[in-house]
């Protein structure tokens, strides 16, 4: 430690970001530059290096918090970046996307203010690119099997990489045009600019996974003829079934779920077309959901110029600080602002609200949206509390229930869904067909970026034992493991 007391002398400085009023008017990330490694250094050392640091347990990765905090602390940012990238293979997404549950349980935050992990990991990350550590490590001998990952979402990329290091020869087979799965088209630029996932394509495609996209495994390409043609098949496919809302009106033009209005959006950053179809420019807005997709519809219509924008939270507004029923080390339900709820200035969204309905105008199209309060507990309309929002776009950012039932994939290969929508699998991350595993989304549920990374590094040693009857690869998680909730 370069100060064993430095968490008692020095105040937490989280990263700054660029002006509210500045970055509505483009897509560049709302973070400014990396910030200087004086101050990185000046906040790794306020980790108290803990005998028993919860962080890790908090991390599905077991990210090396406190080695690679006290490598930054004493200047040595190549060992720190090293010790970083062992256990993370996308920490430029982790530390752009994730909610940071390691700082939730930071030993410091029982009664002050965490280190800002995820900050000194994301400068790192990025330092790791510039200073030529984060570089292609091909392997050095290749093992003669070949295995089929399908989806190039996080717990894909994750996967395939593992397995290409391993020897593996590894083919990434993508529908969608471009690579990335929601990291391309779900995640808005400001929160991910896409050359930072170019990159990182580039890096894998430099130590040999291949990649075919445009490629709809089960409609494109029969799943047996998949299955014969490799040695094993990782199904990476994500949760990409919406959850409905089955309240009156919901079929009208002009309700859309969150995700066909980001995935234009990203495509018009992608330079499809100069206007997305789909667009919130001088509409008013209604979004209904209260999580991370709900904010990055804000954030998009903001910076597509809506009129208004509001945003509906079943949930009643969380407390500012942990609740009791909510004990360190969980990653507690509190009150935060966004990036995006900076941005809309006054708060944008309406807490313990439940949409009744959705009423058509004149011409048969969206014209307002009828909400009123949740009562606690089943979460239905209170009587005499109903009110009305114009709205010509409402879009439902309800979450995801699993992968697409009507697949073709999951029947050609005789797979089994589970009780809650996913991908049955067992302890393993194998399915009852041999040699067909599932990983991130698709077996898990909806989750963070973080458990999918985590997924697909544990299921690709699973993959890799299944072909050479041992591994040497890092399987951080199983499929039993979850988050610590209260």
């Amino acid at each position: 430690m370069a100060d064993p007391r430095a968490f008692l002398t020095t105040p937490r400085r989280a990263r700054t970001r660029r002006p509210p009023q500045e970055r509505v008017q483009d897509w560049a990330e709302v973070d400014g530059g990396r910030p200087p490694l004086p101050l990185v250094r000046e906040q790794a050392s306020r980790c108290m290096d803990c005998g028993l640091p919860f962080c890790h347990n908090a991390c599905p990765l077991g990210n090396l918090v406190p080695d690679w905090n006290a490598l930054a602390a004493g200047d040595d940012w190549r060992a720190a970046a090293t010790h970083l990238l062992a256990t993370d293979n996308f920490p430029e997404f982790t530390g752009r996307l994730c909610p940071a549950p390691c700082e939730s349980a930071c030993v410091l935050a029982i009664d002050s203010e965490a280190v800002t992990i995820r900050n000194i990991e994301l400068a790192l990350a990025d330092h790791a690119w510039e200073i030529g550590v984060d570089r292609p490590r091909p392997p050095e001998r290749q093992t003669g099997r070949r295995v089929a990952v399908v989806g190039s979402g996080p717990a894909g990329l994750a996967a395939a990489q593992q397995l290409t290091r391993a020897g593996h020869t590894t083919t990434v087979y993508e529908r969608a045009d471009r690579l990335g799965g929601l990291l391309r088209y779900g995640i808005p630029p400001f929160r991910l600019e896409k050359h930072r996932l170019d990159r990182r394509l580039d890096q894998l495609r430099a130590e040999g996974t291949r990649f075919r996209t445009g490629v709809d495994v089960g409609r494109d390409l029969p799943a047996d003829r998949l299955r014969s043609d490799h040695d094993a098949v990782l199904l990476a496919v994500g949760a990409t079934a919406p959850r409905e809302l089955p309240s009156p009106g919901h079929d009208l033009p002009g309700v859309r779920h969150a995700m066909d209005y980001l995935t234009q959006a990203n495509r018009a950053d992608q330079g499809d077309f100069p206007r997305p179809p789909l667009t919130a420019e001088g509409r008013h807005v209604v979004i209904v959901g209260g999580g991370d997709t709900a904010a990055d519809c804000l954030g998009t219509a903001l910076r597509q110029h809506a009129t208004s924008v509001t945003q509906l939270d079943i949930n009643p507004r969380p407390p500012d600080h942990r609740a009791a029923e909510q004990p360190w080390p969980v990653h507690p339900k509190v009150y935060r602002r966004t990036a995006s709820h900076e941005e809309a200035g006054e708060e944008p969204r309406v807490f313990a609200a439940t949409t009744v309905g959705f009423d058509p105008g004149p011409d048969g199209r969206l014209a307002s949206v009828r909400f009123a309060h949740a009562t606690p507990g089943d979460r239905r309309p209170e009587a005499g509390t109903e009110r009305t929002l114009p709205a010509q776009l409402a879009l439902l950012a309800l979450g995801f229930t699993g992968p697409e039932p009507d697949s073709p994939l999951a029947g050609q290969l005789g797979l089994a869904f589970g009780p809650h929508g996913t991908l049955a699998r067992d302890a393993h991350f194998a399915t009852a067909t041999a040699g067909v595993f599932v990983a991130g989304d698709a077996g898990r549920g909806q989750s963070l970026i973080v458990w999918a990374i985590a997924e697909g590094r544990a299921a690709a040693a699973a993959v890799d034992h299944y072909l050479r009857g041992t591994t040497d690869l890092p399987t951080p998680i199983t499929p039993a493991d979850h988050p610590l909730i209260p």
